[in-house]
């Protein structure tokens, strides 16, 4: 045993195990795992506020049920894949930051006691061209967002929140260099903000070129403020989310090993992974079952 924490983001359960009564005993019975990052993706925040509490409720009953423990709750695909936070119009990024204090309150109701995800996009160029940042004002936008949303957490009883750094330029942070910064910026908020980081982001070449072949450079300089991990089998050439039935170049071991040497054996590690809407259910299962015996093996865990 190495006292590693391994758990699944239920980003795998969109539009098939959607409800607690469904995936809690495919993680607890089929995948062996009794750790659990709440996805977004199953509950919209701006549900009537009666779908929200019943839904919060079973969340608790069936995680009491099955043994699991709910670590934390991330934003998801789905609303991830709108600007958010550094929308061009104020308004929408006024009604971001909504959606997450209401994320925050259903969380909190649902006994999960930690939140995050990435924050927001800028909006392309017409000529394509990307900047290297984001520009300062919307920066300065996005910190003073995100110091009152952890107002709004720590009034709803949460203990942390997460920004999970993307290889985008259009997004913050995506450098180690901007995640050491935007912590050290936001370090007076009420709630503390950490990283998230994930396998499949800060191994993508195109954006990092040839060297950025592991999460070594990540882990070691940025060890003191990371909370949890996200790990995925990919090819460092996009973000792949791919599962460990598939061949990359991410090693569970290896993975293990890397973050004994940074210091953070204890962080929480959650495979994310993600499949076509029209695969099989039955399939799915199977590959999932195996990625988590293989990460349970890498990571030395009986």
């Amino acid at each position: 045993m190495t006292g590693a924490q391994l758990g699944i983001n239920l980003s795998f359960c969109v539009k098939r195990w959607v409800t607690p009564q469904l995936w809690a005993p495919v993680v607890r019975d089929r995948l062996g795992l009794d750790l659990v990052q709440y996805s977004f993706d199953l509950t919209d925040p701006m549900w009537p506020t009666t779908i929200l509490d019943r839904q919060a409720a079973e969340i608790r009953s069936q995680a009491a049920e099955h043994g699991i423990s709910m670590h934390s709750a991330f934003i998801g695909l789905a609303h991830y894949t709108f600007n958010q936070m550094l929308h061009p119009d104020p308004a929408v990024r006024d009604y971001s930051e909504t959606w997450l204090e209401r994320a925050y309150a259903f969380a909190a109701s649902a006994g999960i006691t930690r939140a995050g995800g990435p924050l927001g996009a800028i909006a392309s160029r017409i000529d394509g061209v990307e900047r290297d940042a984001i520009p300062p004002r919307e920066y300065d936008d996005l910190i003073a967002r995100m110091l009152r949303l952890g107002t709004k957490a720590k009034a709803e009883g949460l203990t942390e929140l997460f920004v999970e750094p993307t290889p985008m330029r259009r997004e913050w942070p995506w450098t180690i260099a901007q995640a050491r910064k935007m912590m050290e910026d936001v370090a007076e908020s009420a709630v503390p903000w950490q990283l998230c980081p994930d396998w499949g982001h800060g191994t993508h070449q195109p954006l990092y070129g040839p060297q950025a072949d592991s999460m070594v450079p990540w882990f070691s300089e940025l060890s003191d403020v990371i909370g949890a991990v996200h790990i995925q089998q990919t090819d460092f050439q996009y973000d792949r989310h791919w599962d460990f039935t598939v061949e990359g170049r991410v090693d569970p071991a290896q993975s293990a090993a890397e973050l004994r040497q940074a210091g953070l054996a204890h962080v929480p590690v959650f495979l994310e992974v993600f499949y076509p809407f029209e695969r099989d259910d039955a399939s799915i299962l199977q590959v999932l079952e195996s990625s988590s015996q293989r990460l349970k093996q890498g990571f030395g865990i009986a």
